[in-house]
């Protein structure tokens, strides 16, 4: 986080050294896997479902980890938003699969090992979380709304399936979208090695991108062996 412009000698904000550092990582994200099939139209139902159940594990780490450290000036901040999005994956799974959601859908490797990696991000003061906040919810803010019409129109969910891209307790998008930057920015400034945080962005993008193609070939595996079973 000490990149500085020519004009500018102080060092560049957390938000703006995480897109930098990982500006061509989130191109890459998009055009892999299960992500590129989705916003291609391309995915199914059971694809979406088994991102969903893979990224819950990721969403409870990061909450547990955000909730620990609530007390803390910077983390604090950003616990007090509550974006709490797993229960709202949780929801929309229940909607789509039924109660046995859990039992019947697969949680991957590369889904445990994300997990893992926030829960360790968590540990000690936390400063690594900042960067799996800024890659998850600003991009769930970021694309929430665009995100929602397209798998409605593509495979035909309903409102109830969807509520992981609702915020209802929050009236304005885009004041809360420029309020958890800020907060993002203002947590970035007291942490002390800004770099490990800026390179857990690089990271946190890396295994989205590794769950994206694992999703992808899990889906295309059952596609086959159901096929093959007919």
């Amino acid at each position: 986080m000490t990149a500085a412009t020519a004009e500018n000698s102080a060092p560049v904000s957390v938000v703006t050294a995480l897109y930098l550092r990982t500006k061509t990582l989130h191109v890459e994200a998009e055009r892999t896997g299960i992500i590129r099939d989705l916003l291609r139209g391309e995915a199914s139902r059971e694809g979406y479902v088994l991102l969903l159940r893979n990224l819950l594990p990721a969403y409870q780490a990061m909450e547990r980890g955000l909730e620990r450290h609530r007390g803390s000036p910077g983390l604090g901040a950003l616990a007090r938003y509550r974006l709490d999005r797993a229960p709202a994956i949780q929801s929309d799974l229940i909607a789509i699969c039924g109660k046995g959601w859990s039992r019947d859908i697969p949680l991957l490797a590369v889904g445990e090992v994300y997990a893992g990696r926030i829960a360790e991000a968590a540990e000690g003061a936390g400063a690594r979380l900042i960067a799996h906040a800024y890659t998850r919810y600003l991009g769930d803010l970021s694309g929430g709304l665009i995100w929602q019409r397209l798998l409605a129109r593509s495979l035909g969910l309903h409102p109830s399936e969807l509520s992981f891209y609702d915020f209802p307790r929050f009236s304005d998008l885009e004041a809360l979208k420029a309020g958890y930057r800020k907060a993002l920015d203002r947590a970035g400034a007291l942490v002390r090695d800004g770099d490990a945080v800026v390179e857990e962005g690089a990271v946190a993008f890396t295994l989205n991108i590794e769950l994206s193609w694992a999703v992808q070939s899990a889906t295309l595996k059952g596609s086959a062996a159901a096929a093959a079973a007919e």
